[in-house]
């Protein structure tokens, strides 16, 4: 008798607790900017922090005041950095932006220690491993922010450059026609 008192207090308590909140949800809802919303889509989402801010949010907030240039994002490279001027409507110079070299890291077996800083720090989860062994890095996951590598007390990480492989692969875009006019045009000058 006692028990099946408990289970119908603490069905309706969870019932009316889950109502009151989604009460407080739809009423005290805090409507952000549709601007910052597109902004925060387009960033990566990995707050690895390469910007110079805490995380995507922030740098997307910095975007939207117009605090930060739309080459913020070095993981992003040139292509989020017009993405970014197209959606503001900045003008871009690319002159002084160098795509980003696809690193990933690697654990050296001989002399991880398990030490698990490595881990705890990575922004992807990108590390795997338990406390006292050794650590393996998913490539697939890893952005290259070389968080890891800073927090290493052994040195058994290092950056390497990604593997081409027929999954990773990708055609170079070819060069513009309006460009090659430009380019003979100026070698015949």
């Amino acid at each position: 008798m006692y028990v099946l008192a408990a289970i119908v207090s603490l069905t309706l308590l969870g019932l009316l607790l889950g109502f009151l909140l989604g009460l407080a949800g739809k009423y005290l809802k805090v409507e952000s900017s549709p601007l910052l919303d597109a902004i925060e889509a387009l960033l990566p989402g990995s707050q690895c922090g390469q910007c110079g801010f805490i995380g995507c949010k922030p740098a997307a907030e910095a975007l939207a005041n117009g605090n930060a240039p739309a080459t913020i994002c070095p993981p992003g490279g040139s292509a989020l950095a017009e993405q970014l001027a197209l959606l503001l409507g900045l003008d871009l110079d690319l002159s002084d932006v160098k795509e980003p070299e696809l690193l990933v890291a690697r654990v050296s077996e001989a002399t991880c220690t398990g030490c698990t800083r490595c881990f705890k720090v990575c922004p992807t989860d990108a590390i795997v491993g338990a406390p006292k062994q050794i650590h393996a890095v998913v490539a697939d996951a890893c952005i290259g922010c070389k968080k890891c590598i800073d927090v290493c007390p052994t040195e058994c990480l290092q950056m390497h450059a990604i593997e081409v492989t027929l999954r990773n692969w990708r055609w170079t875009k070819p060069v513009t026609a309006k460009a090659e006019v430009n380019t003979m045009g100026e070698a015949l000058c």
